[in-house]
């Protein structure tokens, strides 16, 4: 299975059913209340003002919410918003062709921002201080430097990877926003809504039972809603009840703590091919057949978090957590020796 074709992963690319899932209003966004609350504030004062409104780091792993944050807030600045993908500016002259074209105050996001070449944030560094940028014309000794002043302007940046911005241009972001997975209450919030939104009846227990499952995370929560929704037209529900939503995410292969078969995979190596851990994690890579920026990036933040999955000075190490969800009945005989301190309350 590839990495596009896992349901759970929230990197996944959003269809038009999904993107109409999502809020429009700081008002109608769930989860992240510290976040929201301080956004408000910052928004008001600066349409009270009338300056552009400091720039802002969202930062959190993928499916969080952070692009749909950036639309809410041009839409509460009443401005508007070019959105763009680090990954796809190249050349000088493409950053400079989307800041020159900026009217006052609007909004410009960059999506992964942390994949920015350093020669094209030597350009942005002077138009986030000084809203300007320095273009060079010419060749050899020709060659001249041209200051270009710019509208004052609001930058948004998302990134899932906080570690590999340059200090720089992190410290010119006036607003950091470091986003956390969401609650279940918050997910069951979200089910209910989507499903309302949708145009699906849908219990109680099912919100909880498909809340449960969705890592955490809104945009697996409404794909998962999504599908169980498939399963119950095509079985005659009219009602997407504990039942169905309980038999959809089984066939799905998502398991009670949103684990999918690679997910699973990942710790039965670990456990099975190296006692547990601890293990270099190109080693796993390599016994699962799978990239280790893959692993890193879109794998071990969630196996972290739910608490199944270590990364300690010597490598990863699964912990007693996921022996028993994994159900190795006799993993005390499998759990690795010679532990430090640290490492050994593990277990």
């Amino acid at each position: 299975m590839s990495q596009s074709d896992r349901l759970t992963d929230p990197c996944a690319q959003i269809n038009e059913q999904e993107k109409s899932l999502r809020p429009e209003m700081l008002s109608q966004f769930v989860g992240q209340k510290k976040i929201t609350d301080n956004l408000r504030v910052f928004i008001e004062a600066s349409k009270m003002r009338g300056e552009s409104l400091d720039h802002i780091l969202l930062a959190g792993p993928p499916g969080l919410g952070k692009t749909t944050l950036a639309y809410i807030i041009a839409r509460e600045l009443g401005v508007n918003i070019k959105a763009t993908s680090a990954p796809i500016i190249d050349k000088a002259g493409d950053l400079a062709s989307i800041l020159t074209s900026l009217e006052p105050h609007d909004v410009l996001f960059i999506d992964e921002i942390h994949r920015l070449s350093s020669a094209i944030e030597e350009i942005l560094y002077p138009a986030m201080e000084d809203r300007a940028i320095d273009i060079l014309i010419g060749q050899g000794v020709g060659t001249k430097s041209v200051k270009i002043p710019l509208s004052p302007f609001t930058l948004i940046g998302a990134t899932t990877r906080t570690g590999l911005l340059t200090s720089a241009l992190r410290d010119r972001f006036g607003i950091p926003c470091k986003l956390n997975y969401y609650e279940n209450n918050e997910l069951e919030f979200i089910v209910r809504r989507s499903a309302e939104i949708l145009g699906y009846e849908i219990t109680e227990e099912a919100c909880v039972e498909i809340a449960k499952r969705s890592r955490r995370t809104p945009r697996i929560v409404n794909r998962l809603l999504r599908r169980v929704s498939d399963f119950a037209v095509v079985r005659g529900k009219t009602i997407i009840d504990f039942d169905i939503a309980l038999f959809s995410l089984e066939q799905l292969d998502v398991d009670e703590l949103g684990l999918d078969d690679m997910d699973r995979r990942i710790i039965k190596t670990i456990i099975e091919n190296y006692h547990g851990g601890p293990v270099g994690v190109k080693t796993i890579a390599i016994s699962i057949g799978e990239e280790v920026d893959t692993i890193e990036d879109y794998y071990e933040p969630f196996l972290v978090q739910a608490g199944l999955l270590k990364r300690t000075p010597r490598g990863r190490m699964v912990t007693r957590k996921a022996y028993t969800h994994l159900g190795y009945e006799g993993y005390t005989e499998l759990l690795p020796a010679d532990l430090s301190e640290d490492e050994a309350t593990l277990f």
